[in-house]
């Protein structure tokens, strides 16, 4: 049995961990999520520490994709004693914006006014009440995918009518008040094991919808540019719980300063957030060295324990 799994969709998004784990020479093995199965009577999980490396945008890429099987199968493993990172705990907040901003709301931070519904006939009534210009989301989301900005009453209710206001794979839908960003900012903070990692400012984000900031995804976004951000100790504690509340171990969470009243607004929790492109310009360092570190020491705590 290998030391660690990772559990993973996207190959290209994680050759730059991939060569760091091979580089620290750990023993590991990969378990792509397209064509797995599990036996849920199995005993024995397939590493100690699993790394649940799932996207939420899977679902623009595979129309039979495994959102809702990967939290059946961390669990699974979760169960049989394996160390699962960014596990069923966490994974189940990624996957509804819904219980995210339930969250941020519990950890003492402002969102966007917001309505969640579960039918299409309830969302303009629903955005009457939160204002316009409104932004119509979907509950599961991923690389900006189902947001649609709705900017008068007659705008939504035709496209309510006709069947095309966004609706997610968990046919949940959230009606929220639109925010415009103070300078087009938007501000990721990413953490791990409960801390603030680091943070990157995304300027031009008004541009686009998907802020992926890896290399794969920045081709078709030259219009953004990303710079290493320190948020003021306030924010990077309010980062710090929603990372514990939530069971996040390594991941986004992303905020903007609200141009009308200069509050800052958080809206995303992102379980699988790509690290920086050219970490070394951004941040100095590269940010896959401290992680697979971090990674390294999970490993040698679940050997002690089962030593012990």
């Amino acid at each position: 049995m290998p030391d660690l799994a990772v559990f993973y969709e996207h190959p290209q998004w994680f050759e730059p961990l991939f060569r760091e784990l091979d580089r620290r020479g750990v023993d590991w093995a990969a378990i792509p999520i397209q064509d797995h199965s599990f036996d849920p009577a199995e005993t024995r999980p397939p590493a100690p520490v699993i790394l649940n490396r799932l996207a939420m945008s899977s679902f623009l890429r595979q129309e039979e994709h495994a959102l809702f099987y990967s939290l059946a199968a961390l669990g699974h493993w979760e169960g049989l004693g394996a160390r699962v990172i960014n596990g069923p705990g966490a994974l189940a907040f990624d996957l509804s914006k819904a219980r995210q901003l339930s969250l941020f709301r519990q950890c003492g931070v402002d969102i966007p006014r917001t309505r969640v519904a579960h039918r299409r006939a309830d969302v303009p009534r629903l955005a009457a009440e939160v204002g316009y210009p409104v932004m119509v989301k979907v509950g599961v989301g991923g690389s900006g995918a189902g947001m649609i900005r709705y900017d008068t009453p007659e705008e939504l209710a035709a496209a309510a009518a006709d069947g095309l206001t966004p609706v997610g794979v968990d046919g949940v839908a959230l009606v929220q008040a639109y925010v415009p960003a103070r300078g087009g900012r938007v501000i990721r903070c990413e953490v791990l094991a409960g801390k603030l990692f680091y943070a990157i400012a995304l300027d031009g984000a008004g541009s686009t919808f998907d802020l992926c900031p890896a290399d794969v995804c920045m081709v078709d976004k030259p219009t953004i540019t990303i710079s290493a951000y320190q948020p003021p100790p306030e924010i990077a504690g309010a980062v710090e719980r929603i990372a514990v509340a939530s069971g996040l171990d390594v991941g986004g969470i992303e905020y903007m300063i609200d141009d009308q009243d200069g509050r800052p607004k958080f809206y995303d929790l992102n379980a699988l957030s790509n690290f920086v492109a050219r970490p070394h310009e951004v941040l100095g360092y590269d940010p896959h060295e401290p992680f697979v570190g971090w990674l390294i020491g999970q490993i040698e705590a679940r050997r002690e324990a089962a030593a012990a």
